[in-house]
């Protein structure tokens, strides 16, 4: 009840101000309709006028600095030794990182130099061989020829041996007819004692004697006849044996040839063994790929680690770039080439240049590891977002300090109007 007391009591005061007031004039009122239609005007032409720039640049805060990372990882297994840097350290291209126990991998690249020596002893051997084989190839088979030529004639030899041989059994068998018709007449000769006993005994030797020479002479043609057989046959197999040195001659060297050519291979793959031997002792020895910052460092002294396990990850601080998420509806007049100026939360607003590259090539959500399924029933149309590439115009100069780091904040405004 109070408080409406004091309202109505306050509602009459007013009243009695208002009844008191001095009524407007019409300057007065034509005064204050001015002012308010100069203010409207003012705040139309105000609203055009940012309209009209905000249609020369477009932004976004969904925009984030990227770079390449580069995960270290071990070539080799082994036992760490050594570990020469910590997190958030600065290095350089090359710089020591950690070492792996080296021994190991020095015994195998003594054993593969090893292996190589005795290859290319294998390969000189066989390759000194080639012209040898050759050389005696040709030689053999020259002698084969040589030697069917000395059985062809040891033939014709043989054959003008048993024609000798046949004339001799004929003069045999005319001296034995001689000697056994003198033994006949010399028989009743004997026994009226008109010749001589011993005459007759002689008679009759010579008659044995020769029949003796006829069946010698008759052995000789056999054995003659033997000869030139067995000449032919080895006529025969000389020519045989000139006909597979022909042949297998150049097979031969083929096949030492190839020999030679085996051992280079054998050659060759222990070279790359020693090279492997070589690359696996240089792994031992684990540098920085480039410059940058370490980070997530999981290595320490006495660590077993394998092929392929993440040490640390390096972080360049050179070659970056921003990668921002501008909505679909502001991509319509936004192309390669077009400037853009960056502002980094972290830095407090600090600015870098920098230029469009490249628009992404499907949206985000198309890229996602479950990307929408909109056939489904239950579709709402979304803005969706496009990664566009902002690389820095002049990176070297505007972050001497290298202040920017991956995964800043960015607020990019790229122009698309001049």
């Amino acid at each position: 009840m109070a408080d409406q007391e004091n309202q109505n009591q306050n509602q009459n005061e007013d009243q009695k101000q208002n009844d008191q007031a001095p009524p407007e004039t019409p300057e007065k009122k034509s005064r204050r309709k001015f002012i308010v239609i100069a203010v409207v005007i003012l705040l139309v032409i105000g609203g055009a006028l940012f309209y009209w720039h905000s249609t020369y640049s477009e932004d976004t805060d969904d925009a984030q600095v990227d770079g390449d990372l580069y995960e270290v990882s071990s070539r080799v297994t082994g036992q760490v030794i050594n570990v020469y840097v910590k997190d958030n350290q600065s290095v350089e291209a090359g710089t020591p990182i950690a070492d792996i126990d080296p021994k190991d991998y020095q015994v195998a690249f003594e054993q593969a130099e090893a292996n190589l020596a005795s290859a290319e002893a294998d390969y000189q051997s066989a390759h000194v061989n080639v012209p040898i084989t050759s050389v005696s190839s040709s030689t053999q088979i020259s002698t084969s020829g040589s030697d069917v030529t000395a059985a062809s004639a040891s033939v014709s030899q043989s054959q003008r041996q048993v024609e000798a041989a046949d004339a001799r059994v004929i003069q045999a068998k005319a001296n034995a007819l001689k000697a056994q018709l003198d033994v006949e007449r010399y028989t009743p000769l004997v026994q009226k004692d008109v010749i001589s006993k011993q005459q007759y005994d002689q008679a009759v030797a010579t008659a044995s004697a020769t029949t003796a020479a006829v069946l010698e002479a008759q052995a000789d043609v056999i054995a003659s006849q033997e000869a030139v057989r067995q000449a032919q046959q080895k006529v025969a197999q000389s020519r045989f044996m000139a006909i597979q040195s022909a042949k297998n001659g150049p097979e031969q060297v083929k096949a030492q040839e190839a020999k030679a050519n085996s051992m280079m291979a054998a050659v060759k793959q222990a070279q790359a063994k020693l090279e492997q031997a070589r690359l696996n002792l240089q792994y031992c020895h684990i540098t920085a790929p480039t410059a940058g910052i370490v980070s997530k460092k999981n290595v320490d002294i006495g660590a077993n680690i394998s092929i392929g396990q993440d040490l640390l990850t390096v972080v360049p601080l050179t070659n970056l770039w921003v990668t921002a998420n501008f909505k679909e509806t502001q991509l319509d007049k936004m192309k390669q080439g077009q400037e853009v100026k960056l502002e980094v939360d972290a830095l407090g607003g600090r600015k870098f240049s920098g230029k469009i590259t490249q628009i992404g090539g499907a949206t985000g959500s198309r890229l996602s590891l479950f990307p929408p399924e909109n056939a489904t029933g239950n579709y709402v149309k979304v803005v969706q977002r496009i990664p566009v590439r902002i690389d820095f115009t002049d990176l070297q100069k505007e972050n001497g300090d290298y202040a920017l780091r991956p995964g800043f904040s960015v607020t990019p405004i790229v122009t698309v109007k001049q």
